[in-house]
């Protein structure tokens, strides 16, 4: 654990704030947030309020669920993380939605209450974030992390849309069809967010069980 710096009482959520790496993981050790997430990148750092609201929940059951649906009928060898934290030691760090690792020759981080250490493991390969507020931040300034940190597909979910890039040569592009789950069109992702506006999981899941294996 990092020293035991003093929580500032000004301290400044939901914003890029320049910080060094040490104090970053003093505030990522305080008990006092606890809730929060935490990402760092070049010398700066943001600290996020968990998100309490039904959609972003619900959202994020659903987009979970898909992304392994999908890779489970494909026969596509997938490990996911709800809400896990992604460490490159002294340089960058992050805590999406959901992460996932995807392929067959990735390695399983081991179940600990540490940060999976991506030079260890690797970058997970998909790496999805719900946009509340911040969806400006989103498609910007975490969106060059994600470039850095090398991650291959990055999506930000907004009101139903999925905005999705794949990441190479060290920058990222806009794309309709997942690069990482071969054949998975963005708009199929985007029709069952709309679906479960007025449907539940399984009713969801049927209709992605159909469509895939159509």
């Amino acid at each position: 654990m990092a020293n035991a710096l003093p929580v500032p009482h000004n301290l400044v959520t939901d914003a890029w704030v320049k910080a060094t790496w040490e104090e970053f993981l003093a505030l990522a050790d305080s008990p006092e947030l606890e809730r929060a997430r935490f990402y760092y990148d070049n010398g700066y750092t943001r600290i996020e309020t968990m998100p309490i609201g039904s959609g972003h929940s619900q959202d994020n059951t659903l987009l979970s669920q898909t992304v392994s649906l999908y890779g489970t009928i494909k026969n596509i060898r997938i490990k996911g993380f709800t809400n896990g934290s992604f460490r490159k030691q002294s340089m960058r760090e992050c805590q999406p939605d959901m992460a996932f690792y995807i392929g067959a020759d990735f390695k399983i981080p081991p179940k600990t209450s540490k940060p999976i250490d991506v030079d260890e493991f690797g970058a997970p390969h998909l790496v999805i974030e719900i946009a509340s507020t911040t969806l400006n931040d989103d498609i910007g300034r975490k969106r060059l992390l994600y470039e850095r940190l090398k991650v291959q597909e990055y999506w930000v979910v907004d009101a139903g849309e999925v905005i999705a890039f794949e990441v190479v040569d060290g920058g990222s592009k806009q794309i309709r069809e997942s690069k990482v789950l071969p054949g998975l069109k963005i708009s199929l992702i985007e029709e069952a967010l709309k679906r479960s506006q007025a449907q539940d999981d399984g009713e969801v899941n049927r209709w992605l069980l159909q469509v895939s294996n159509g």
